[in-house]
């Protein structure tokens, strides 16, 4: 995935959107430059990354950390034992992501 992303640009054409919401309700959604935001974060263009999509650095870091967890108890051939529950970070990146978007529909830095 890393490799994809490092090599592939997506456009931030709206005509173009891969986003579900973006193109029936043609407003970008919670999530709105976060692909964007992921390929520059595998580019190594944080700054770039962070204005795409505040959050995307934390929640590549969850994505990591958790594939690494699951890695890990795979090898040793045991549960997967999180230190949270998983319906609780769900909710939590969710609230944190409608928030964020708020914020951002009110101040009108939207990535298009």
């Amino acid at each position: 995935m890393l490799a994809v992303f490092h090599v592939w640009t997506p456009s931030g054409d709206p005509a173009q959107a891969i986003c579900l919401f973006r193109r029936l309700f043609h407003l970008p959604c919670p999530g709105c430059g976060m692909t964007r935001a992921f390929t520059a974060l595998a580019k190594g263009e944080w700054s770039a990354a962070v204005a795409l999509h505040p959050l995307a650095p934390a929640l590549a870091a969850e994505l990591i950390l958790g594939w690494a967890a699951w890695g890990i108890a795979l090898a040793a051939r045991r549960p997967l034992r999180l230190p949270v529950r998983t319906d609780v970070l769900l909710l939590a990146n969710l609230a944190a992501l409608v928030a964020l978007w708020l914020g951002r529909v009110a101040t009108g830095t939207l990535p298009w």
